[in-house]
Formats: C-alpha cells, structure tokens, sequence
C-alpha cells in the first residue's frame, strides 16, 4: 500500500486543520477542509489561509485533482472555489449535502433560484465510493451524525474524519445541530473503530483539551478506541446518547455558524449579488 504525503495547516481563528494529501509516487494531490478567512464584524473576506496551500502547491509543482469537504462546516467558510480559481481540481462532498440544503434553504429563506440537489459541487459521494489521488486509492466513507452529510475520506492508510472524532482527550462532535442525530454518530464511529488499530486519524479541529499546552492533528484508531473520553470501547451506545445530548444542551451556537452554513451548502460560493452590485448573507432571528 502507498503511504500518503500529508502536509497540514492550522487556522487558529477558527481552530481548523486543513490537509494536502500528497501520492508520493508522483505530483498529484488532493486538499481537504481548506479555510477562507472571515471577518464577522465587517462582513470581509480574505485568502491568507488559503494562500498557504496556494505556495505550497505550487512550489512543489503539485496537482491538485480534488478539493474535498468532510461536511457543510459550521465554524468556518470554504475556500475552495477560490482554490479551485487558483489551482483546479473538483469541489466534492458527501450525496447527503441534498439533506443539509433542504434544511437550510428554508432557515436562509434561499428562494426558487437556489436548488437543493447538490449541483453546486463538482461531484457527490456515496457511501463506499471509491476514488483515486494519483496512485493513492480511496474510499468515501459516510459518518453520519454530526451532520447528515458528513463523509470520512479512507485515503491509503489515512483517515480523515471531519468533525465526527476529536483527538481522544477532547471527544467527539455535536449533535445539536439541525439533521444531528447521537445515536447515528455511535454507529458512525463504530464504523470507524472496525478500521485497523493502525489506521492514522486526521482531525479537522482541535480545542486543546484541559491540561494540554499544544494543538494536536493526529492519532490512530487504536488511541481512539482505547482512550476516546466520549466513546471508548467500553461504552454503550444508550450512555453515549446520554451523554453526548446533555453536553450537548450546554453548548453554544460556533460564531460564524450563520455565514458559514449559508455560504457552505454553496460549496463556498457566496449568495449572487443584489441588483446593487453588493452580496449579502442573511441572519435569520430567533431560528438556531
């Protein structure tokens, strides 16, 4: 089996971990989770984030063949049509994007021009989908639970798990959100345990867990399975459900979920521009 090339990048702003996975055997590459800089007090965007896998591509004469999103992100915009500007490759998500659009058409009040079927991505994928980085082969995995659209991408020896898994002292996602489901989650990661013990897990965000100095991107499944605080081995799905809806009616809404979800169920596009030029997003009042 190839072993993939991963070169990571940290937003703390939004506590964000975005990955170029590289096919060590030649130049093509893919980016996962990328970050586009949100100014929520001025409604101003930016690429700085972005611009760290623009010259890091480059410099290394990469490929890039996709741009993959675990899930609709509620606590960061995506940058990928502009990396999709700058460098290529297909915008994909998970088929059950069409569920989060459905939902979120009606919060955002999106109008008949906005359809939910998807066509905003350059490819959707089912459960099990197989794909190719080169010479790296993967595996579009659905994970269910923190949203209905969340996929885990199986990429060699590599899996990156969005949202779903934290780094075992942190735990695991949400399930508060409209489309969450706890008990979906449970199965989700069950799925993921059955992975080999040496599996590496990538993280999409990290918290830095009380007594720990350091951001963290990376474990295994075993480390998970074993020392997972929310859901180890010897935990029952009816104690996870339990625990995971009480910690969850603790929790606060993420700061930029209102932006983000809009522009996110776009594939990171924004809203077309009003017949003054200008774009808008919306925040609906007394909604989330």
């Amino acid at each position: 089996m190839i072993s993939a090339q991963i070169i990571n990048f940290f937003d703390q702003d939004t506590n964000t971990f975005s990955y170029i996975v590289i096919d060590p055997t030649g130049n093509h590459c893919a980016v996962i989770d990328s970050v586009l800089n949100y100014d929520a007090p001025s409604g101003r965007s930016s690429y700085s984030a972005a611009d760290q896998i623009v010259d890091y591509v480059n410099n290394n004469k990469l490929q890039v063949e996709w741009l993959l999103e675990t899930h609709v992100h509620a606590d960061h915009l995506s940058a990928a049509p502009y990396l999709q500007q700058k460098l290529g490759g297909k915008i994909a998500i998970g088929e059950h994007i069409t569920l989060v659009q459905e939902t979120f058409s009606k919060v955002f009040n999106t109008g008949s021009d906005f359809c939910c079927d998807g066509n905003q991505f350059d490819h959707l994928f089912a459960d099990n989908d197989t794909f190719t980085i080169g010479n790296l082969k993967a595996i579009a995995l659905h994970t269910p639970g923190h949203t209905p659209a969340c996929m885990s991408y199986q990429i060699g020896n590599c899996i990156f798990v969005g949202d779903t898994l934290f780094m075992p002292d942190y735990g695991t996602a949400r399930c508060d959100f409209p489309g969450g489901n706890a008990a979906q989650l449970y199965r989700s990661i069950q799925k993921l345990y059955a992975l080999p013990d040496q599996t590496r897990v990538f993280m999409c965000h990290d918290y830095k867990a009380p007594g720990r100095d350091n951001f963290m991107f990376e474990t295994t499944i075993g480390e998970e399975r074993a020392h997972n605080i929310h859901l180890n081995h010897n935990v029952s799905e009816s104690a996870f459900i339990n625990l995971r809806q009480s910690k969850d009616a603790t929790l606060s809404m993420p700061k930029l979920i209102l932006p983000s979800v809009q522009v996110n169920m776009r594939a990171g596009h924004f809203p077309e521009a009003e017949e003054n030029g200008i774009q808008y997003l919306k925040i609906p009042l007394n909604k989330i």
